[in-house]
């Protein structure tokens, strides 16, 4: 799979298919044709850009998401293949019959990943990770301690260099970025589920009647502070009136969803590493590994 993710939102597009491409025209004139198979997902922010349904086929067919904006550019709804693996049906049966223990200790390993993550990115912003990183061990099978939100607290309190920041406030320009970071990394991780014979909706911790990416919620978790440092460091070099959803700022979020990590010492795309989080787990759902782990990452700089 691909890592290439087009944005479209300077101007009004209107975009159709033709050979294998995807067109996009401006003012009545082709602007590009780029082949289905070179893109991972399509951002549309522009509520002018119109496209047929061939496009929708198209990028369903290639394996590529579809993430429309609203009104202020944040993600509002996300389109996925129906089918991404030959033995997709068999792998459906295996997760509905998953026993909770099971998915309780996967859970755990996603929880400690991911509190490990936020360590290793406050390490990288601030020269220390102000205690979170011990905060993993105490992760039990399926945390009922609620460790993750514990840790979640202490890491966004600090992040930013500022206490006053609350995860949940709208009105704040850096939980737009941050949005807007976490809906790709969604769509990368949920392409990943699919490709892999997944079904996205079958949680492991997340639920809910209303979630159709529960998987996706879960197994994207310990990569989401690849995002967290990306705006951090957008909120380090840029002025506040500056941290809007602008062209420029989005390209950045987008180099840092689909640039390098270190995977066992080699440096892998962050879909590479999703790619394999979601095979193993995949294995591990046929195989009934209770052993399986997240693909552990690290920032190359």
């Amino acid at each position: 799979m691909t890592d290439r993710i087009l944005d479209i939102t300077s101007a009004a597009a209107f975009l159709s298919s033709r050979n294998g491409l995807l067109v996009i025209e401006v003012d009545g004139e082709e602007r590009d044709a780029i082949p289905f198979a070179d893109l991972a997902a399509v951002v549309v922010s522009n509520r002018q850009v119109v496209f047929s349904q061939s496009v929708l086929t198209g990028l369903a067919e290639a394996g590529a998401s579809l993430i429309t904006c609203d009104e202020k550019h944040h993600p509002a709804s996300m389109m996925l293949p129906l089918v991404g693996h030959h033995a997709q049906a068999e792998r459906f049966a295996r997760q509905v019959e998953l026993p909770q223990p099971r998915k309780k200790r996967w859970w755990q390993a996603i929880v400690r990943a991911k509190i490990e993550a936020q360590s290793r990115t406050l390490m990288e912003l601030l020269g220390t990770d102000y205690g979170v990183g011990e905060m993993a061990k105490r992760v039990a099978s399926g945390d009922p301690q609620n460790v993750e939100a514990q840790a979640a607290r202490r890491y966004w309190t600090v992040v930013f260099g500022d206490t006053g920041f609350q995860r949940g406030n709208d009105d704040d320009a850096r939980n737009g970025l941050l949005n807007y970071g976490y809906a790709i990394l969604r769509a990368g991780t949920v392409r990943a589920l699919c490709a892999s014979g997944l079904h996205p909706t079958f949680g492991l911790h997340h639920r809910g009647k209303h979630n159709p990416f529960a998987l996706g919620d879960d197994v994207m978790e310990p990569y989401r502070p690849a995002v967290d440092r990306a705006v951090a460091r957008l909120y380090q070099t840029e002025s506040k009136e500056d941290l809007a959803l602008t062209p420029n700022i989005k390209r950045s979020i987008i180099e840092t969803v689909t640039g390098r990590y270190l995977v066992a010492g080699e440096q892998r795309t962050l879909f590479d590493i999703l790619t394999r989080t979601a095979q193993g787990l995949a294995n591990a759902v046929l195989e009934g590994d209770a052993a399986w782990k997240p693909a552990a990452w690290e920032f190359v700089d």
